[in-house]
């Protein structure tokens, strides 16, 4: 488990983050989802031990990153693994078996034949081989733990569909924990078991998406005439978008009593729908202070 207790820090008298608390089980995949500047790399070093915070503390499996420097068990890939270009795959296997002790080399080059990746220069590589490549490793590490930066910024479709599978297969077969941060709200619905959302430099929410159909139902509902006027005054429902007439609510609440006033209207058209990341994060973090 990944606990994390009362973080505080600031850099040059601006404070970054602010009562971060949360806890992470064991086996999920946790998207950390929030605004730019909102703290989520600034989080990231901390958890992983390149940065210490003024106040609090970072836990995996009850050890203090502080206290337990030498811990082995996280493995973490930056949005932009650039220190890998001077390397070849055979030296990158040399250090990453030094610095992880579990590290497996009989995987990593199976799983390099597997997506059909070269043993040459990584700077040789694409970028889409690159990011690939740098997951692969980390996963191959025989850490419990795995952070990954926006692991699939600018790479093409097919390879981000790559990644996402062999990132869910991962964690279904050897139990990971990983958390990605990511503003491609598309990579958390599809893989995703957890959100956590940041916001006014904490830790907002945290929502285990196994849940959120208990918590939350999105529906598409349309009318003969003009949408009711109450409708749009109700409390626990968000109108999160209209097309002709037909409208989308997202409802969170008393999900029986709204929804009983959504069918005394008589719609001609009710129906609940999937509910997505994207409706999520707009729960979260609302739609004000900037893009994300």
């Amino acid at each position: 488990m990944i606990k994390v207790e009362n973080l505080k820090k600031s850099i040059d008298d601006q404070v970054i983050l602010q009562e971060v608390n949360f806890a992470i089980p064991t086996g999920e995949i946790v998207g950390l989802l929030g605004r730019n500047g909102a703290g989520k790399s600034t989080l990231i070093r901390i958890m992983i031990g390149s940065l210490v915070a003024d106040v609090g503390r970072v836990y995996f499996d009850e050890k203090d990153v502080v206290k337990f420097p030498e811990m082995k068990d996280i493995a973490y890939v930056p949005d932009t693994p650039v220190f890998m270009s001077q390397y070849d795959v055979k030296e990158l296997v040399k250090f990453y078996s030094t610095v992880y002790p579990r590290f497996d080399q009989n995987e990593f080059y199976k799983l390099l034949d597997d997506y059909q990746l070269p043993r040459t220069k990584v700077s040789d590589f694409s970028k889409g081989m690159r990011a690939f490549l740098a997951i692969i490793l980390a996963f191959c590490s025989g850490t419990a733990y795995v952070i990954l930066d926006e692991p699939t910024n600018g790479i093409d479709p097919i390879t981000k569909r790559d990644v996402l599978n062999f990132i869910a297969n991962q964690v279904k077969e050897n139990g990971t924990t990983v958390l990605i941060s990511t503003h491609h709200l598309d990579e958390v619905d599809a893989i995703a078991t957890m959100i956590m959302t940041m916001k006014n430099r904490t830790v907002d929410a945290v929502v285990n998406l196994r849940e959120a159909n208990k918590q939350l139902i999105k529906l598409q509902v349309a009318f003969a005439d003009e949408l009711p006027a109450y409708l749009t005054e109700l409390a626990d429902a968000r109108m999160l978008s209209q097309v002709g007439k037909v409208y989308t609510f997202l409802v969170n609440g008393d999900m029986e009593a709204t929804l009983a006033k959504f069918e005394a209207a008589s719609p001609l058209i009710l129906t609940e729908i999937p509910i997505s990341a994207e409706d999520i994060f707009m729960v979260a973090l609302g739609s004000d202070d900037g893009v994300a």
